[in-house]
């Protein structure tokens, strides 16, 4: 090669949006690109520490609830050691109570009673296992999906709408069902994917008033005859039949149903799609570098349809483990609060499957052992409610951990390293 002239790189140049056949480039805050990058790539040991500064907090809320405690505050210079005493019995009391709720009372006269609580935490972290890889998958990709909650909601019309419709034979009408809960959520997340892929419409903006337009959808259908249970004035479907229903796993005893199962195949499936396949690759890629991306060749728009409609599909299983699995009815709160979050589940999870699941396993535990806290404690079950919040924020700001405990700065949130261009002389050499 030698005895060849060096033949000149050309510049790669992103084609002007005027250009016929030119793909339009996608408007992207680079800002808002940026930290979500950082948050998605920051280490395990900052999400773990993380929940561990939260649940510290709370434990401080707690003592602070508790009447023992501020009673023991006002003499706390004359005999300190009551009040350091009475604190720490109120927050080891309360998070034993969560624990207890959570995955295995003591307190339970029969084992079958004593392990309810983890199929209880199991039966709720489905749902947010599901819509946390949805929306893991888009953080990935560079697209801050927080449509979960409605693509939650058209997925549980869809599931109820042909789980008490249809009398169809059994295992038949329940993958129907499950299909068609995926459907409804991918065609509502890919609303937003168009709109982002043909107009830059920002997708925040699109799956907020998606989700309100959910909401009101719900309601409405509610308020019609063939989605109104017959002698009902309440806004309740009429209940899915039988062949359409997740089986239980464990027997009537416990409301565990087989959605645990496609939720924990779902994650599977996500980390083949997003590590293994040709189109998690792309994914990857447009979420890394937009620009780099379709210099290369890949479509980002379509990228971005793509995206958004594998999103709202596993979103839409989400609502099929609420109608067809926990409820078995279709209600105007099917999604609860799940698809809200969903978001801190996939953040938390560093959006990749393993994470999330662990995650949503976390707040399963969270949101099962609240209610046993309360009762037996009688501390305020709104303080689950603030440990989650307390994990959102630190989990969207790693450097702020990584002050608190004084680790390094992670490599995954320095600024990148300049592209030296390579000339044709290198390159002949």
């Amino acid at each position: 090669m030698s005895g060849q002239p060096p033949v000149p790189l050309p510049d790669a140049q992103v084609p002007p949006s005027g250009q016929t056949g030119a793909e339009q480039p996608t408007q992207e805050p680079d800002g808002g690109r940026r930290i979500l990058h950082e948050i998605v790539s920051s280490s395990w040991l900052v999400s773990v520490l993380a929940v561990v500064l939260a649940l510290v907090i709370g434990g401080l809320l707690i003592a602070a609830a508790n009447q023992e405690v501020q009673a023991a505050a006002g003499y706390f210079f004359s005999r300190p050691g009551d009040l350091l005493g009475l604190a720490w019995t109120a927050v080891s009391d309360a998070y034993a109570a969560l624990f207890a709720g959570a995955v295995f009372d003591p307190r339970a006269e029969e084992f079958r009673r004593a392990i309810r609580p983890i199929t209880e935490t199991l039966t709720v972290a489905t749902p947010l296992i599901l819509a946390g890889l949805g929306l893991g998958i888009g953080f990935r990709a560079g697209l801050f999906n927080i449509g979960a909650q409605g693509q939650i909601i058209l997925g549980g019309i869809f599931a109820g709408f042909i789980g008490f419709t249809f009398d169809l034979p059994m295992g038949l009408h329940l993958v129907l069902c499950v299909l068609g809960a995926a459907l409804g959520g991918a065609l509502w997340a890919g609303i937003a994917g168009v709109l982002k892929a043909r107009t830059g419409a920002n997708e925040v903006i699109v799956t907020i008033m998606l989700n309100n337009i959910a909401i009101y959808l719900v309601a409405y259908l509610l308020s019609l005859d063939p989605f109104q249970r017959t002698g009902s004035n309440n806004p309740v479907s009429p209940p899915i039949a039988d062949t359409g229903v997740y089986p239980l796993l464990l027997g009537t005893g416990y409301r565990l149903h087989a959605g645990f199962l496609v939720a924990i195949a779902a994650a599977f499936f996500t980390w083949w799609l997003m590590e293994r396949s040709t189109i998690g690759f792309r994914f990857r890629a447009v979420g890394s570098n937009p620009d780099a991306a379709r210099t290369a060749g890949i479509s980002v728009n379509s990228t971005y349809v793509w995206v958004m409609l594998t999103a709202g599909a596993l979103a839409g299983l989400a609502g099929s483990a609420q109608v067809l699995g926990t409820e078995r009815v279709l209600t105007a709160g099917v999604a609860a609060s799940f698809g809200f979050d969903a978001i801190t589940v996939a953040l938390l999870g560093r959006s990749k499957p393993l994470g999330t699941v662990l995650a949503g396993l976390l707040f399963g535990a969270l949101r099962a052992g609240g209610v046993v806290m309360q009762a037996r404690t009688g501390t305020p079950i709104d303080i689950v409610l603030v440990v989650q919040s307390l994990i959102v924020l630190f989990i969207a700001a790693p450097p702020l951990v990584r002050s608190v405990f004084r680790l390094p700065s992670a490599g995954g949130s320095r600024s990148p390293k300049p592209i030296v261009p390579v000339t044709a002389k290198e390159v002949s050499a």
